[in-house]
């Protein structure tokens, strides 16, 4: 029996990830910690968990080092999802995402420090967006590090530290750059799912720019299979690693419209293009072949697949995403000072 601590587990990828270990590891206890923020609910934990003596939910943030302290004290794993992760709302409101993202991460991996005598294993979930736009046909964990946002720069400052108190501390930590995840309980500012509402409303797809920015889209329950197969790998192969976790596919946000209204046989909504997005990256393609090999992994869902169940999804659940409507378009101030809609 393992105890597992998921911060950040009632957003998107960690609560599909809680969701995943709650229901093929029966044996396994989870702790969540969540502050519940705009992105995060407790509807999107697994149903009944709360009447679970294996399942305990903690509501707090990770800047509150005694809350965190407690829970790694406790805790056999350490999976720290916990961020603010959306490009654009960083460029609204930045100071957020370096507090969270970064001190929020020095909490968490202080509290490894100190408890490493019961900690084995300690993930922490950066992103691909540390490396900016590729400079070759394909990244691997070697590219180099160029975050063009302030939500890249955070999550690449982060992704420093704890390599940081891996070099100097020997903490059993391991980092985890996955590409763009999509799917279901994802928040209406992201691409996928604002697009599908788009259409279930009959509105415009707006695309940033003329749509030729491209990245490589990971369907998320890959993602957890990924970091399934991390948390049970023979250490010696993991600790102290850097892995990415994508297709090696990419597709343009366009693309990305025009499967949207194809799946979803709508006709009605227009593409509409906006400005483009400051700190725009415009391609990322992922060269797992590491974590492919260490990890014995592939992703198995095609973009086409994942897309047609995260639809799907969005089509059967008009209850959980109709509250955030209202937060699918972001005020912003673009690089000439004209205040746009993104």
């Amino acid at each position: 029996m393992k105890t597992l601590l998921i911060t950040g587990g009632a957003g998107f990828i960690g609560s599909n990830f809680v969701r995943h270990i709650y229901r093929k590891y029966p044996d396994y206890k989870i702790l969540v910690l969540d502050a519940l923020t705009y992105a995060g609910s407790i509807t999107n934990l697994p149903e009944n968990s709360f009447d679970s003596d294996r399942f305990e939910f903690w509501y707090g943030n990770v800047l509150n080092a005694d809350v965190v302290d407690s829970l790694v004290s406790r805790s056999d794993v350490v999976l720290h999802f916990a961020a603010e992760s959306h490009v654009t709302r960083s460029i609204f409101d930045n100071r957020l995402f370096f507090e969270t993202d970064v001190l929020g991460t020095q909490v968490v991996a202080n509290s490894v420090l100190r408890h490493r005598d019961r900690v084995e294993l300690f993930v922490h979930i950066s992103t691909s967006e540390v490396y900016g736009t590729a400079t070759g046909s394909i990244m691997d964990e070697d590219h180099p590090l160029n975050p063009m946002s302030p939500y890249a720069a955070a999550k690449c400052g982060a992704d420093r530290l704890v390599y940081s108190y891996w070099m100097t501390y020997r903490i059993p930590t391991v980092i985890v750059r996955p590409f763009n995840n999509f799917g279901p309980f994802q928040h209406l500012e992201k691409v996928v799912p604002r697009f599908v509402t788009s259409c279930l409303l009959g509105e415009p797809l707006n695309v940033h720019g003329d749509g030729s920015a491209r990245r490589d889209f990971l369907f998320v329950q890959d993602h957890c299979d990924a970091l399934d197969k991390l948390i049970h790998a023979e250490r010696s192969k993991i600790i102290g690693e850097v892995f990415n976790l994508g297709t090696g596919r990419d597709v343009s946000v366009r693309e990305i419209a025009e499967a949207v209204k194809a799946t979803m046989h709508n006709s009605a909504s227009p593409i509409h293009f906006t400005g483009d997005r400051p700190g725009q990256v415009f391609r990322h393609t992922c060269d797992a072949s590491k974590a492919i090999e260490a990890l014995d992994w592939k992703p198995s869902v095609s973009f086409e697949d994942g897309l047609r169940e995260t639809i799907s999804w969005y089509v059967a659940n008009e209850d959980w995403w109709t509250p955030q409507r209202w937060m699918r378009h972001i005020p912003i101030i673009n690089a000439a000072g004209k205040r746009e809609l993104h």
